[in-house]
């Protein structure tokens, strides 16, 4: 029997080593987000920081080990076999959440989760327990579960979201007020008494404070305590002279060393307050499994009291734990698609936006107007003018082939995120509160942008939208990860050993296949025949583009109707469902498209607005095309779906007929797009368009004479005469792009 808890802990290794992977691919956006949004330090040297800011935290983090041992349940309530059941449930339940979000690129919190599923585990083991006893009722629940140290931690994790967004607005709008968006000038006066206090602040917290939670403290406890406030003084001091010497004898900005040391400490402070929820409870096995090896009892009868014992932790497994985070920050792939959300939300400028707005959103943003008027009615017109002269953000006027290249943020927020978040997060830490640095960094984030306006009445709606989706998914993890966790723990302990390895593979299967669908997801995003935005400034530089878009979506249109009217005609429901997401996908890029019209135009020189016009009608031919193909697939998609007749066999030859007609002359006027070769569009292609209409309008008038002598199905009717109507308006489409390309080359040729 033995054997069997030793083959959980090797498990239990495995899966530390996974989670170590997968967590810090969802909160590595924690610490890398401010650095990379501002671009104030270049990538890898932003990534050599961090990793020395992991090395580091890895050692601060065996105070915080505790929080796996007994910060959620009462350990001596429960026996070794139990203990081990709640561990191995709490393991294989992290790994697959946390996967799950970094596939949708949805920040999570990985403190969050590993709470909620050791009070899940521990919740159902002890319900267990209590319905195998004859003494114990319900009631008793709370013999077995540290709700106080539960509560506590709980409700640090839930005030955290209203802590760091208020701290992060305030400090962030007086720190604009300060120095405005323009601040060259006054960064010479006031950018060391700045520096100072934000390196102080830094420095501090992380450095002084975080050394309470490891082992090396008690070394230097006389000198550190009592004497708080003068180091502070002392520290802010010669900090405030470092800063001034660094800008005037260096000709520095010092915002930069801020950013990096920032990056470096919240790097330091996530290592060690969330290393627990990777290692902890393998660590917390590990000392449960050694007491009672030692001990000679059965695994059914030895409480686990030991675990209410401080047990140092072994410093070579946290650098080993922190190497594994480093190579996971340089070489995740779906880190990078989880920073997009957040640098997207707390971005200054416009953009395509990644979520919609809600009920919710317009409510928010509309009250939030409100209060805005009414509170520069109650201030002087002077001190709102004043006010309003500091946020006034500069003209940067760059090529839109550049625009990417700009910053999200300037350099004084990202000090202030950098800074906010590293204070919070260390206090916590040094409270061994395990406070999410997820909730902290984003909100914080959030908070900023807020205070600098960076929602503005054209974005808000959808960055609201977005705040609010991202922390219902943490509502939406804490739920999940109890429940699953509780699951898990019910079914390792109903199936032993048997359980275990097949929610093992279930496990490592389910991994695999998010690892393929994030890799073809990221293929999709690079697929060559994704649509691209116009960048050409001249008429014939916007026909070249746009020729290359009509190419692509004709072939993305051939593929979808063919996918259509063979999945109709099979009833084939998952051929269907395909050819639908295909064309919302490509409805989504025209869209996107449609969004960029403004900025083109406005990167127009004045010789070439002609092209602006062309443009505009070719974005608008295509996004007629692609409805055409969006509705026909989403009518067949709903028959096939509600079950209702097949079409008839005359139906489906004349369908098929019109299709591979409709495919062939699409195909041709690929080719002609793709080789430039206008001229050809009239007379032969024009002609076979006329053609293939009139073999539609045949069939309209052969279902019409079917439909009174022979139909006896409405709906199969209705679902015909649609597709049929849908692609009369698809080949007019086609036809109006191709009247568009051969009257803008015979004026170009004249």
């Amino acid at each position: 029997m033995e054997n069997i808890y030793l083959i959980m802990i090797v498990a239990l290794v495995v899966l530390a080593i996974a989670d170590l992977v997968v967590g810090v691919s969802n909160d590595a956006v924690n610490f890398l987000n401010s650095a990379i949004g501002s671009k104030a330090i270049p990538f890898k040297t932003i990534m050599i920081v961090a990793s020395l800011g992991i090395f580091c935290g890895a050692v601060f983090s065996s105070g915080m080990m505790e929080v796996a041992r007994k910060g959620i349940f009462v350990p001596g309530e429960f026996m070794f076999n139990e203990i081990m059941i709640i561990f191995m449930a709490v393991m294989i339940t992290d790994i697959l959440l946390l996967d799950f979000f970094n596939t949708l690129g949805m920040p999570t919190s990985t403190t969050v989760s590993i709470v909620f599923e050791l009070l899940g585990a521990a919740v159902t083991m002890a319900l267990i327990k209590i319905g195998a006893s004859d003494s114990q009722t319900f009631s008793d629940l709370l013999i077995y579960i540290n709700t106080e140290k539960a509560f506590q931690i709980i409700s640090g994790i839930l005030l955290s979201v209203i802590i760091a967004f208020s701290v992060g607005a305030l400090v962030q709008y007086v720190s604009r007020l300060i120095f405005s968006f323009h601040y060259d000038k006054k960064i010479k006066y006031l950018g060391a008494l700045f520096g100072g206090g934000a390196l102080t602040a830094i420095t501090y917290f992380i450095f002084m404070k975080g050394l309470k939670g490891t082992p090396y403290y008690k070394d230097i406890k006389g000198v550190l305590e009592g004497n708080e406030i003068m180091i502070i003084f002392i520290s802010f001091i010669a900090l405030t002279i470092l800063s001034q010497i660094y800008m005037s004898v260096l000709k520095k900005n010092i915002f930069i060393p801020i950013i990096a040391i920032g990056t470096f400490g919240l790097a330091l402070a996530f290592a060690g307050n969330d290393l627990v929820n990777f290692i902890g409870v393998p660590m917390a096995a590990w000392h449960s499994y050694e007491a009672w090896t030692t001990s000679g009892i059965d695994a059914t009868a030895f409480s686990m009291e030991a675990l209410d014992k401080k047990v140092p932790t072994e410093p070579l497994l946290l650098f080993l734990a922190g190497g594994i985070m480093v190579l996971t920050l340089w070489f995740s792939k779906k880190a990078r698609s989880v920073a997009d959300t957040e640098i997207g939300l707390s971005r200054q400028g416009e953009g395509a936006e990644k979520f919609k707005p809600n009920t919710l959103s317009r409510s928010v943003v509309r009250f939030t107007i409100l209060v805005s008027k009414y509170t520069n009615t109650v201030l002087p017109t002077s001190v709102v003018q004043k006010i309003d002269k500091q946020f006034q953000k500069p003209v940067i006027t760059v090529s839109k082939s550049k625009s990417h290249e700009l910053p999200a943020f300037d350099q004084v927020r990202a000090s202030v995120n950098l800074m906010v978040a590293g204070v919070l997060i260390s206090i916590a830490t040094s409270m061994k509160l395990p406070l999410s640095t997820t909730y902290v960094t984003f909100m914080v984030a959030m908070g900023t942008s807020l205070a600098d306006r960076a929602w503005g009445s054209e974005s808000a709606v959808y960055r609201v939208a977005g705040v609010f989706n991202v922390i219902g998914g943490w509502f939406g993890t804490a739920i999940i990860a109890f429940i699953a966790a509780g699951i898990m723990a019910l079914l390792i302990n109903l199936g032993g050993p048997a359980a275990i390895a097949v929610l093992l593979l279930l496990a490592i299967l389910l991994l695999a296949r998010n690892y393929i669908a994030h890799n073809e997801k990221t293929k999709e995003l690079k697929a060559e025949d994704r649509l691209s935005k116009a960048e050409g400034s001249s008429i014939q530089g916007v026909i070249e583009e746009s020729a290359d878009n009509i190419s692509k979506a004709l072939k993305r249109v051939c593929k979808i109707n063919d996918m259509t009217i063979k999945g109709l005609i099979n009833q084939d429901l998952a051929l269907l469902k395909k050819a639908r997401n295909n064309v919302n996908k490509l409805e989504a890029e025209i869209e996107d498209l449609q969004s960029e019209i403004f900025y083109f135009i406005k990167e127009l020189d004045d010789s070439y607005l002609r092209a602006s016009k062309f443009y505009i009608d070719v974005t608008g031919s295509l996004q007629d095309l692609a409805q055409s193909s969006s509705l026909i697939a989403k009518i067949s998609h709903k028959h096939v779906n509600n079950n209702h007749k097949a079409l008839k066999k005359k139906q489906a030859a004349e369908l098929l007929d019109i299709n591979n007609k409709l495919i062939d002359l699409l195909n041709v006027i690929s080719k002609i797009f793709d080789s430039r070769s206008f001229e050809k569009i009239v007379p032969e292609i024009v002609e076979g368009k006329v053609a293939l209409l009139n073999h539609v309008e045949d069939s309209i008038q052969l279902q019409v004479e079917r439909t009174r002598t022979e139909e006896s199905s409405p709906k199969n009717a209705t679902l015909y005469f649609s597709i049929l109507l849908e692609t009369k308006d698809l080949i007019k489409s086609n036809l109006e792009i191709l009247n568009l390309y051969y009257e803008k080359n015979e004026q170009l040729k004249n």
